[in-house]
């Protein structure tokens, strides 16, 4: 987890602070190649701090960090190190995921996209994600469940591991090993 507990003191509340700490979090998760979820169970006032961002970064993501046309959740948690059940949380509350057959949509068309981003904005203040510098500690990928690296293959990474497949067998079937 990313965080655990985030105080904004009432006199400086309602200026975007909470959400800079959130962004900041995400980002260091990022630069840690983890995913990252605030503290579960989440909070009534938790929930009310984390949905607007991401919201707006999985929006943002769609609308103008993408350039693929097949994308999955996992694809996006990778990219943004929001996790995945968050993201579907996000995406069913903007009312573009689908559930058909077991299996996950995001439905929107570019202009719906472009309303969602005008009613769920990225705010500021803005992390500047080239003005980080922090190393972190690193340990073992395999055993750690929030490192990037243990998710599933985007769509685009199975469909060349495929082909890698039936050009290395001849052509015969995939399997994954």
């Amino acid at each position: 987890y990313n965080l655990a507990c985030i105080l904004t003191f009432p006199a400086h509340q309602r200026k975007g602070y909470g959400r800079f700490l959130i962004a900041f979090s995400y980002e260091l998760s990022k630069k840690e190649e983890k995913v990252g979820s605030p503290e579960k169970p989440i909070s009534d006032m938790g929930q009310k701090a984390y949905l607007p961002y991401w919201t707006s970064t999985v929006v943002d993501f769609l609308l103008n960090q993408s350039n693929e046309s097949e994308l999955s959740i996992m694809d996006i948690s990778k990219r943004t190190s929001i996790m995945s059940e968050d993201i579907v949380f996000a995406l069913n509350r903007l009312g573009i995921l689908k559930f058909i057959n077991g299996t996950y949509f995001i439905d929107a068309e570019r202009e719906q996209l472009i309303e969602l981003a005008k009613s769920h904005p990225v705010k500021e203040p803005r992390v500047d994600p080239s003005r980080l510098h922090w190393t972190p500690f690193i340990t073992d990928v395999k055993r750690d469940k929030f490192s990037i690296h243990t998710k599933k293959p985007s769509i685009q990474q199975e469909y060349a591991l495929k082909e890698t497949n039936k050009k290395s067998s001849g052509g015969a079937g995939y399997h994954r090993g």
